[in-house]
């Protein structure tokens, strides 16, 4: 027992890029400008979608799940990296890297299901138009929504206990920006085949199999906008998937060249960067997307914006 107690440190070092402390400073502004792009842009989507009674469909009740999913997502991170840029000392204590992460874990995998379950909505939307209020009605909708973070925190909980209870041997190193599964799995003392294989089978059921639903989804949706008859319709039609379709893209294929291909020297680096790509820039670039493209959700935000002003004069 008191060999594990000592093998358990009080706090672990985030190494990130200390061996090139030249990109520090680059990383710190994109770091900042990102969150605060992040955080004030999904408030404000979150507001938007609450205030406006015509956006209260479906879709955009999945869409507000998402943005307060990338508030916390990247809260959860992003504060404490730039405390650690800042500093010489670039640590983070035991429990606030389990608590980083247990939270990181959990909305990564909720939004994984999220973004099925949006995707989802889009093919009954598309393909199913006259069932569309029937199936995807407000009960269902809750469902779905309470699965995807149930699901996520229950995964969590067994994936971040699997990988705090193997022993550390007084290794302190992290070399990442932020305590995420593979990169504490290689602190360990011991071999860690078994957790590796467990890793690989959840990431299969939280990865490939929602991704793969995804893609069948989209591909009945591509035979039915092509069915219809209008330009106009087939634009509207694939206009109200593509910006689903990009953010799908980017998260599912940064998050599995993460935690589904098999680990190398040469990899050590892409994997820093790929996480930072889908822990930090996919949120911010998720806001952009679904706002830029999306013309219901700007009108919302320019009424808003109007009543607002009129409220001061």
């Amino acid at each position: 027992m008191n060999w594990v107690n000592k093998s358990v440190p009080q706090e672990f070092i985030l190494l990130g890029f200390t061996d090139q402390p030249w990109l520090e400073i680059p990383l710190f502004v994109m770091f900042l400008f990102s969150y605060i792009l992040t955080i004030f842009g999904n408030l404000t989507i979150i507001l938007v979608l609450h205030l406006h009674f015509k956006l209260h469909t479906p879709m955009y009740f999945f869409l507000s799940n998402l943005s307060l999913l990338d508030l916390c997502y990247t809260t959860s991170t992003v504060p404490q990296m730039l405390v650690n840029i800042c500093n010489t000392r670039k640590v983070i204590s035991y429990g606030g890297c389990v608590a980083q992460l247990f939270i990181f874990l959990a909305l990564g995998s909720t939004e994984c299901l999220l973004l099925a379950i949006m995707s989802f909505d889009r093919f009954v939307a598309i393909c199913r138009p006259l069932h569309y209020s029937i199936v995807m009605h407000q009960r269902l909708c809750l469902q779905l929504a309470a699965a995807s973070w149930i699901s996520g925190f229950s995964n969590s909980v067994l994936q971040s206990t699997w990988t705090l209870k193997m022993p550390l041997c007084g290794h302190k190193e992290v070399d990442h920006f932020f305590c995420e599964v593979p990169a504490l799995l290689k602190l360990s003392c011991v071999e860690t085949t078994a957790n590796e294989a467990e890793l690989f089978f959840i990431s299969v059921l939280f990865l490939l199999i929602p991704v793969t639903l995804v893609l069948i989804s989209y591909a009945f949706i591509v035979q039915a906008v092509l069915r219809i008859q209008s330009a106009e319709g087939r634009r509207k039609a694939f206009g109200t998937c593509g910006s689903h379709l990009i953010v799908v893209s980017l998260f599912y294929g940064t998050a599995i060249s993460m935690y589904l291909q098999p680990p190398s020297p040469r990899s050590k680096d892409r994997g820093k960067m790929v996480s930072l790509f889908y822990g930090i820039i996919a949120p911010m670039l998720n806001l952009l997307i679904y706002t830029l493209r999306n013309k219901e959700v700007k009108e919302a935000f320019k009424r808003l914006v109007a009543r607002v002003f009129l409220i001061k004069k």
